[in-house]
């Protein structure tokens, strides 16, 4: 098994560009652990930076070590096992990923309950999304997480943990919950607050590691901006990355100029890379330079006309559009700010631009929705086929109520509704060049129970055996407990777990109540 692992190791390390092998001697070794597949960790820019910048220091040895089903853990540059590590910092993307992360830490030998491990333990740490939007849930399993964007605050952490590294656990997290932005469970004051980068040029964040084996492994990826504007009602990436910022043009085009010594394709990464003030003017220089461009994100409004002809030209396949939801009552409620004019004349722009491809995503079981909503989605789709006579793919996930969302205290909704009006979209989507992709309820309703989880589910989860929806199950009936307890609605006056963390920088979610779409958001 051992040497089946460091073949495939050696063998990921030979097709990758970038990747940094040190010797571990006088230095101190974190595991930078992304509870997902290679595939899928190696399009995370944050992963990414986070190796860059802790590799940069001396005195730390940084190795990347992925999931790997039925396999216990081990770094791809030194083959090392997991619980060889000093220190363990973890990125949580999606919230199914702490199910693949808590069985690592036992296939590694190591007690998933942060209370059973002792002095010679790694300290495990986590950060990323999902520990920012609710570290409650991890309260149980890790050390200390992270709550917002390391960026600026990674060079002290890593100093403490350095410095620390000879100590006792509990002076190590003594130490560490005095830091900005870091939550150790019953010792850090609460509530802690976000940590939010305001001069994103000041620190570059783009691809270090180059792979083909990855989604975008023919891009150079940079991050264009940061944050969203718009105040979608549903979004937690809009509410945990607020304010907005963006990058200047000056030091995006530095960036792609080292890129396109290494890939033909820039990718621009953002919450919506159409709404960059500058986008006209970085794709003049883009282009001069003959890069082609991709793009992480669009919005139906704006479209700029630039951008498709870029992204035209440059071969893009797929234009990729989210309207969320098929009726415009449905799209104010949730303040997405689309009209179906707008989306009707950005699918004739894409067929004018010759794209193969339209991805349309949509969600159901939204507050507030009737059945009417979702037939109005199979009657969107049908006038977009009417304006783009080519491919059509259309994705369907239930909504799952995020935390720090105005929609954070909303049901979810029952897995029998989610299937029914499931269905009723398999039936009216029938039709030549349009398929549907509908996501599971299932899983969407395990991800919805760890997104609104607290400490007795993550008490429960540290006795969880398998990634498997049986292994859930058991744990969750071992303990008592059941996902309703986490997917029904919340009172006004509840305190919700996740109040342990001050995102700060909220503003209004959208220009209109919500009541007058038959519905009341607490708030």
């Amino acid at each position: 098994m051992k040497w089946e692992a460091v073949r495939r190791a050696r063998e990921i390390l030979a097709r990758e560009e970038g990747a940094v092998v040190k010797d571990w001697g006088g230095r101190l070794p974190i595991a930078l652990v992304y509870p997902n597949s290679y595939y899928v960790g190696m399009s995370s820019l944050g992963l990414q930076v986070l190796y860059q910048r802790l590799n940069a220091r001396p005195d730390i040895v940084a190795e990347r070590v992925f999931w790997e089903p039925g396999q216990p853990p081990s770094s791809i540059e030194n083959q090392q096992p997991l619980e060889h590590f000093a220190a363990i910092a973890a990125s949580i993307s999606f919230e199914l990923d702490i199910l693949n992360l808590i069985v690592m830490l036992r296939r590694a030998g190591l007690p998933p309950l942060a209370a059973e491990r002792g002095d010679e333990a790694p300290l495990v740490l986590a950060g990323g999304p999902v520990p920012t939007a609710n570290p409650e849930l991890l309260a149980p399993l890790v050390d200390a997480a992270f709550i917002g964007e390391a960026d600026a605050e990674l060079d002290r952490l890593a100093g403490v943990l350095v410095e620390t590294a000879t100590l006792p656990r509990h002076e190590r997290l003594q130490a560490l919950s005095t830091l900005p932005g870091i939550y150790v469970p019953d010792m850090s004051p609460l509530p802690v607050q976000r940590i939010w980068l305001a001069d994103l040029d000041s620190y570059p964040t783009h691809s270090v590691v180059l792979t083909p084996d990855t989604e975008f492994g023919d891009m150079y990826l940079i991050e264009v901006s940061r944050g969203c504007p718009r105040g979608c009602r549903f979004c937690l990436a809009g509410q945990i990355y607020r304010p907005a910022r963006e990058r200047s043009v000056p030091a995006l085009v530095a960036q792609a100029e080292e890129g396109l010594r290494h890939r033909g394709t820039i990718g621009l990464v953002g919450a919506a890379v159409s709404d960059y003030r500058e986008i006209d003017s970085l794709l003049a220089r883009l282009r001069a330079m003959e890069a082609r461009v991709a793009v992480s994100s669009l919005r139906v409004r704006p479209l700029p006309e630039s951008l498709l002809r870029a992204l035209a030209e440059s071969g893009s396949q797929t234009l990729t559009l989210a309207p969320e939801a098929g009726s415009e009552r449905l799209r104010r409620a949730i303040a997405k700010g689309v009209r179906r004019e707008d989306i009707l004349s950005a699918a004739e722009r894409a067929a004018g631009h010759g794209f193969p491809q339209l991805k349309l995503y949509f969600m159901i079981g939204l507050p507030g929705e009737a059945d009417e909503d979702v037939a109005a989605i199979a009657e969107l789709v049908a006038e977009v086929r009417n304006r783009f006579r080519r491919r059509i793919t259309v994705h369907v996930t239930p909504f799952v109520p995020k935390p720090h969302t105005p929609f954070e205290r909303q049901p979810m909704a029952d897995a029998a509704t989610l299937n029914r009006r499931g269905q009723l979209l398999a039936k009216s989507l029938r039709g030549p060049a349009v398929t549907l992709r509908l996501e599971g309820t299932v899983w969407a309703r395990v991800q919805g129970a760890l997104a609104r989880g607290d400490r007795a589910l993550g008490q429960a989860l540290s006795r969880l055996q398998a990634p498997t929806l049986a292994a859930w199950r058991r744990v969750l009936r071992s303990a008592g407990l059941d996902e309703e307890r986490y997917l029904r609605p919340r009172g006004s006056e509840e305190l919700l777990p996740w109040s342990v963390v001050d995102q700060g920088c909220r503003v209004a979610a959208g220009p209109e109540p919500a009541e007058s779409y038959g519905f009341a958001i607490e708030s």
